[in-house]
C-alpha cells in the first residue's frame, strides 16, 4: 500500500487566511476518489525559501492510503496542479511512501478487549 500526504497552507503567500471551503472541497474530492482521508488536528509548520524570499507556513496535513498503482500516482501529479491554483501557491508538497496496514480481526480479540468496542 502507498500513503500520500498533502500539506495544505492555512494562509496565502500574502498572509491572508485561506477560505475554509477550499479545504472542505479538497477533502471531499479525495474522499470521492479514494473513499477515505485522514486529516491531522495539529498544525504543521514549515519554512522554505523561494527566489530569495523566506516563507514560513502553517500547514494542514491530509493523508490518503491507497493501493500502489500508476493511476493513483498520475492522479496526484495532476491534482497537485489543481491544488496549486486553488490555494494560489508556488508549490504544494505531496509525498508518498510505502505502508503496511496491520489488520485485527474482531473474533481474534479477548472478550474484554477494548478492540471489541471499536470493531465489534
Amino acid at each position: 500500500m502507498k500513503r500520500y500526504e498533502i500539506l495544505l497552507p492555512l494562509v496565502y503567500n500574502n498572509g491572508k487566511k485561506i477560505e475554509k471551503e477550499k479545504f472542505y472541497i479538497a477533502n471531499q474530492e479525495l474522499v470521492k476518489k479514494f473513499e477515505a482521508t485522514t486529516t491531522d488536528t495539529i498544525i504543521a509548520t514549515g519554512s522554505w525559501v523561494y527566489k530569495g524570499v523566506l516563507y514560513e507556513d502553517k500547514l494542514l496535513r491530509i493523508r490518503i492510503d491507497t493501493e500502489e498503482t500508476k493511476k493513483s500516482k498520475d492522479f496526484f501529479k495532476k491534482y497537485k496542479e489543481v491544488l496549486k491554483k486553488r490555494f494560489k501557491q508556488y508549490d504544494i508538497w505531496i509525498t508518498s511512501y510505502e505502508i503496511e496496514v496491520i489488520w485485527i480481526e474482531a473474533n481474534a480479540c479477548p472478550q474484554n478487549s477494548p478492540w471489541l468496542y471499536l470493531y465489534g
